[in-house]
């Protein structure tokens, strides 16, 4: 019995000891984790809160109309949420079509490019979220993985089909498999008392299609010279993108942030270097450096060589769109920018993150642009 005693006596000594030591190291490691970097805003410019782009494959569409949103104030109007889902609706009618043209031998994404936003506000005009949210399946969350399935499976049915012409009708048919979907956009929509239509909304909010440029960097064609990114979201194969060496990439976005206008990232977010779950995206010199850093750590000096191979290989691609609304620097004063992704506020730093220039420079596949922050230099040789 006394021997019980004992060792009960023995066990609740060291578990008084060793909980408050396991307490501290849990303690440390969460300090560390939090202080490897500290950021501090710079600048921050105009924009709109952050959505959730929830299940659905339109980051695309939720950056550049963000980035419309930030003009619209840049411009002297009052904020306003534009309804994303209006673009995606009109692409979607758009892409259909250029598929089936194609017999089916074209690519169909349920993603997409900047300029898709931008045609469609030179075609169609906006709308506000609240006149058209495409919240149909769920009152609260986007849900596109059925939509597109059978989107896709229609459009297959008509340029692959048996027949040996579409129908007439087919066009009607894809599109009120969308209303079904996403809902009908209205004709008009109600703003400030009187009713306009999409196209008239645009044209009040100063808005002019044809200031956004997007940017790439490729090898494969000269730079300073207008071609077309060779990504798969790129459905149409837009040929005006501006191609410029990798030092100009990060250089451009930063330019264009100082002198006030935003910026839509394009560009990989699955290396192991976007750490979305931490806040930041780095690209560490030494690839195991950030498992005992206490400090920000050297970043790579990225190349035309070393950029081109990881986008030739795939390892980077076209995953995801966010919007570059600022400039930030950590401890050591190293520049990063504070972006607006759409994958909610549930998120360490309420869903924004910083992005180093190194890893822009790295895994950026394009970026847009207002033509007029560009510098000097770049307009210049685009003769812009």
């Amino acid at each position: 019995m006394r021997t019980l005693l004992n060792t009960t006596l023995i066990l609740m000594l060291i578990t008084t000891i060793a909980l408050p030591i396991m307490a501290q190291d849990s303690e440390k490691k969460e300090a560390k984790k939090d202080t490897v970097y500290q950021f501090t805003n710079d600048i921050v410019l105009d924009h709109t809160p952050i959505k959730s782009q929830d299940r659905t494959s339109t980051c695309w569409s939720f950056a550049t109309t963000s980035m419309l949103e930030s003009e619209i104030i840049r411009n002297g109007h009052h904020a306003v949420e534009l309804s994303e889902m209006f673009n995606v609706y009109n692409t979607y009618l758009d892409k259909a079509d250029h598929y089936v043209r194609m017999h089916g031998h074209a690519y169909f994404p349920a993603g997409g490019a900047c300029h898709d936003v931008i045609d469609q506000l030179r075609d169609h005009g906006l709308m506000t979220d609240k006149d058209f949210s495409g919240y149909i399946v769920d009152p609260e969350k986007h849900k596109h993985s059925e939509i597109h399935s059978v989107l896709q499976g229609m459009v297959d049915g008509v340029a692959k089909g048996r027949r040996s012409s579409p129908t007439p009708v087919w066009k009607s048919a894809f599109e009120a498999a969308l209303k079904i979907y996403l809902g009908t956009p209205p004709e008009k929509i109600e703003v400030h008392g009187k009713e306009v239509t999409p196209l008239e909304f645009a044209a009040s909010l100063d808005l002019n299609a044809d200031d956004y440029v997007e940017i790439m960097s490729d090898i494969n064609l000269p730079f300073y010279t207008t071609g077309a990114a060779q990504v798969p979201d790129n459905w149409y194969m837009n040929d005006d993108y501006l191609n410029v060496p990798v030092e100009d990439l990060a250089r451009i976005a930063e330019h264009s942030i100082r002198e006030g206008y935003t910026v839509v990232y394009g560009g990989d977010t699955s290396s192991k270097n976007f750490a979305s779950k931490k806040g930041y995206a780095v690209v560490p010199a030494d690839k195991d450096a950030l498992k005992d850093a206490e400090e920000p750590v050297e970043e790579k000096e990225i190349t035309q060589a070393m950029r081109q191979k990881l986008f030739d290989n795939f390892t980077t691609g076209d995953d995801h769109a966010m919007h570059l609304v600022g400039l930030a620097k950590d401890q050591s004063g190293n520049v990063y920018f504070y972006t607006k992704n759409s994958w909610g506020s549930k998120r360490k730093y309420d869903g924004y993150l910083y992005m180093s220039k190194a890893y822009v420079n790295l895994n950026v596949t394009a970026m847009m642009i207002n033509k007029k922050a560009l510098p000097q230099d770049i307009k210049e040789k685009f003769g812009l």
